[in-house]
């Protein structure tokens, strides 16, 4: 641990440190195979109503919380069987892998996928009503960037992480339980002229503060120095 030492203080270690945003940058693969996604999670696909699928994408590990919405989730999907949650991401913690499948084969409308390649988990992003973030704790979610550069809603635990980089009910929203978490997915749904105002707007948050191209003159500038 290293106490926090004000400029002030320091004057002479201003010039050496700069804070560089994360840069985002989002692919899509054009052959990728929907239906047979939907199948492998095991969501029947209804073309006579429209289905709501919400994505969770971490690795399965408790800082990372996949379960804490599960219940309150399945509640909603047996009441409305349009909406499910699709969990994805690789076993980190086998141990506690194991757990979140043995929770999830008992949960209805929640299904849990492996990792897939990058460009997969965009077009995934991209085909899902919302993105969700569940995590106790967050430094900044490449997840959820992703998501606001795919214009993807995003539906996140209000931990400070998250609410460093979410404006509640401007980008995204913010949730602090279960509960909430269902009341706001509702209302987004029923209110799309919300959920296109928010996806303006995060959007252009993405593309202000995080373009991909600053990072990689950030390091380019800096290797530069170094030489």
């Amino acid at each position: 641990w290293f106490p926090f030492i004000p400029f002030s203080f320091k004057p002479h270690l201003r010039s050496k440190i700069h804070v560089q945003s994360q840069g985002i940058v989002t692919t899509h693969n054009a052959s990728f195979n929907w239906k047979k996604f939907l199948q492998r999670a095991g969501i029947l696909q209804d073309n006579r109503h429209h289905q709501y699928l919400f994505l969770l994408i971490c690795g399965l590990r408790r800082v990372k919380d996949p379960l804490y919405l599960v219940d309150a989730f399945s509640d909603w999907h047996r009441k409305e069987n349009s909406v499910h949650l699709i969990i994805i991401g690789p076993a980190v913690d086998p141990v506690f892998a194991e757990e979140v499948k043995e929770k999830v084969q008992r949960a209805d409308g929640v299904h849990l996928l492996p990792a897939i390649p990058q460009e997969d988990l965009h077009t995934v992003t991209k085909n899902c009503f919302a993105l969700v973030n569940s995590s106790i704790s967050e430094g900044m979610s490449a997840a959820i960037l992703e998501a606001m550069d795919l214009k993807v809603p995003v539906l996140a635990r209000n931990i400070p992480g998250n609410a460093a980089v979410i404006t509640h009910k401007t980008t995204g929203l913010l949730y602090s339980s279960p509960q909430e978490f269902i009341q706001l997915s509702q209302s987004l749904i029923r209110d799309p002229p919300l959920q296109r105002e928010i996806v303006a707007r995060a959007k252009e948050y993405v593309t202000q503060h995080h373009p991909w191209d600053h990072e990689r003159k950030a390091y380019q500038d800096l290797v530069l120095r170094l030489q």
